[in-house]
C-alpha cells in the first residue's frame, strides 16, 4: 500500500511539473518581440504612432505588426 502511495505521489509531482514546463514555454511563445523604429523601416515596415494607451506599433506589408521599443 505504502509503495502504491509513493508512486502516485511521484506521478503526480511529475505531470504537474509537466504541466508547468508546457505552461512557461507557451506563455514565452505568445509574446511577440519589440523591435526598435530603425528596424521597422530598414525591415520595409511602416510606423503607426498608436494613440494614449497603446504603444506603437511596426506595420509589415505581410500584414503582421510588433510593439516599437
Amino acid at each position: 500500500m505504502r509503495i502504491r502511495r509513493l508512486l502516485g505521489l511521484a506521478l503526480a509531482t511529475a505531470t504537474l511539473a509537466g504541466v508547468s514546463a508546457v505552461g512557461a514555454t507557451t506563455a514565452q511563445a505568445a509574446t511577440y518581440p519589440a523591435i526598435s523604429a530603425e528596424q521597422c523601416t530598414a525591415e520595409g515596415g511602416t510606423i503607426n504612432q498608436g494613440g494614449p494607451y497603446r504603444a506603437p506599433t511596426c506595420n509589415f506589408p505581410d500584414g503582421r505588426s510588433e510593439i516599437i521599443t
